[in-house]
C-alpha cells in the first residue's frame, strides 16, 4: 500500500513549478517555495515571484504571453518557450521538467484566479499518473491535492478536512473516514466531498484515478 505524507515547513521539493494562479502566502507553501531546490516559474508567474519574493526562478516556461517584457528580457538565457497552443503553461513546464529528468514535482500557484484553470490544473495531476517513476502533488494554502491510481494510506489528524474526486475511477472504499465508502462509485464530482478523518491515517481501496485533498 502506498503511504502519503502530509507537507511540512521542513519538506525541501527536489522541484516547484510555480503557476500564476494565487500567489502563495501559508507558512508550508512559502516555505516549499523557499527550500526548493529547482524553481521552474509559468510564464507570468514570474511577475508575481519578483513582486511577492526574493526567490529568483531557475527557469521560466510557457508561451511567454504574460511575463513582462522587462523580466523576460532579464530572464533571456533561462527563457524556454514553447509556442504550442494545444497545452497550458502548467503542462508546458512539466515537459520541460520530464526532458531534464525531473519527475518528483510540487506544484504551487496553481489555484485561484479563474476557476476554469483551477479546475484543469488539479485534473491534470490525474493525467501524470500516467508518467513512470513519478511523484506530482500540488500544494495550496490550505491542503494538498494527490493523485492517485492504486491502495494508499494517508497520513492525517482526527478533525482533518478529506475531499475525495473521481478522475476515472469504478470504486473506492475507504477506513478511519467519519463517512465510510463501501465499493462507491462515485458518480458525481461533489460526492466525496467534505469527509473528516477519524486518526492519524485513513486508508482507500480502489480502481481507477481519483485525487484526494487533504487540508492543513
Amino acid at each position: 500500500m502506498k503511504k502519503i505524507e502530509l507537507p511540512t515547513i521542513d519538506f525541501h521539493a527536489e522541484t516547484v513549478i510555480l503557476a500564476n494562479g494565487e500567489f502563495p502566502r501559508s507558512e508550508i507553501a512559502l516555505s516549499i517555495l523557499e527550500k526548493a531546490r529547482y524553481l521552474v516559474c509559468c510564464d507570468g508567474a514570474t511577475n508575481q515571484l519578483l513582486n511577492n519574493h526574493n526567490r529568483l526562478p531557475d527557469a521560466i516556461v510557457g508561451d511567454c504571453d504574460s511575463v513582462s517584457k522587462e523580466n523576460f528580457e532579464r530572464f533571456i538565457d533561462i527563457v524556454h518557450r514553447v509556442p504550442d497552443q494545444d497545452t497550458n503553461d502548467l503542462t508546458k513546464a512539466v515537459n520541460f521538467c520530464r526532458s531534464q529528468g525531473r519527475t518528483h514535482i510540487t506544484f504551487l500557484g496553481a489555484t485561484g484566479k479563474r476557476e476554469d484553470h483551477t479546475l484543469a490544473n488539479i485534473s491534470l495531476l490525474a493525467r501524470y499518473l500516467d508518467i513512470p517513476d513519478s511523484n506530482f502533488r500540488m500544494i495550496t494554502d490550505y491542503g494538498v491535492f494527490d493523485a492517485i491510481s492504486q491502495d494508499s494510506e494517508f497520513e492525517s489528524f482526527v478533525g482533518q478536512q478529506v475531499s475525495l474526486f473521481n478522475m476515472s475511477g469504478t470504486s473506492v472504499s475507504s477506513s478511519n473516514l467519519k463517512y465510510p465508502l463501501e465499493n462507491h462509485s462515485l458518480n458525481h464530482l461533489w460526492e466525496g466531498t467534505l469527509n473528516e478523518s477519524l486518526s492519524d491515517s485513513f486508508q482507500l481501496l480502489l480502481n481507477g484515478k481519483y485525487v484526494v485533498f487533504r487540508e492543513f
